[in-house]
């Protein structure tokens, strides 16, 4: 699983007015959860960018005063207004114990129902796996080859190695559907036998 570096300034105090003062200098105020024990640090908002607004997943390795963690994003929080990212919590991790993370699903092929005239629909972009952190992939491949319309794959239909998923099995991930075109082809085709 890629990771991301982002660097942190210790916070020394974690009131209204040193969390207003952090937020002038362009930095989020974040706190780590670990077994450690919790650490509070800044990071500039620019920081997050490739984090935040991006389809993949990432670990973070957190590179503090008081050493370097490996962490997973836990929560976020955005302003109403500006959208700008106002505080961040993140999880340490640890390589021993298994971790559950949402994985981005990269659909690869071409379905036979698309090309009869269907629309492929992906219904769930992300899926929640728990497993050991090296067994974690960086997206899930779903193979399309053989959809035909009408047709879906479901979470219970996909296999991963050493991970668990724990989406609900009944879900359908992607499928193909018809389209009002191939509808209306396949009730011309009809008439003229």
């Amino acid at each position: 699983m890629k990771t991301i570096v982002l660097k942190g300034d210790a916070r020394k105090d974690t009131g209204k007015k040193a969390t207003k003062a952090l937020r002038s200098e362009g930095k989020v105020p974040c706190v780590v959860y670990g077994k450690s024990g919790n650490s509070h640090f800044g990071v500039y908002e620019y920081d997050f960018k490739n984090l935040v607004y991006t389809p993949n997943t990432y670990l973070v390795q957190l590179n503090l005063e008081s050493g370097k963690k490996l962490a997973k994003l836990q929560d976020i929080q955005f302003h109403p207004v500006s959208e700008a990212i106002i505080h961040a919590d993140f999880m340490e991790v640890d390589l021993g114990i298994p971790l559950t993370i949402s994985i981005p699903v990269n659909v690869v092929g071409n379905a036979p129902g698309v090309r009869a005239g269907g629309r492929l629909m992906i219904k769930i972009k992300k899926l929640v796996v728990k497993g050991m952190v090296k067994d974690i992939p960086d997206s899930i491949e779903i193979n399309v080859d053989k959809l035909e319309i009408g047709q879906n794959i479901r979470v219970g239909d996909i296999k991963l190695n050493g991970l668990e998923l724990l989406d609900t099995k009944a879900n359908s991930v992607v499928s193909v559907t018809a389209t009002r075109a191939s509808i209306s082809a396949a009730t011309e085709e009809a008439k003229k036998k």
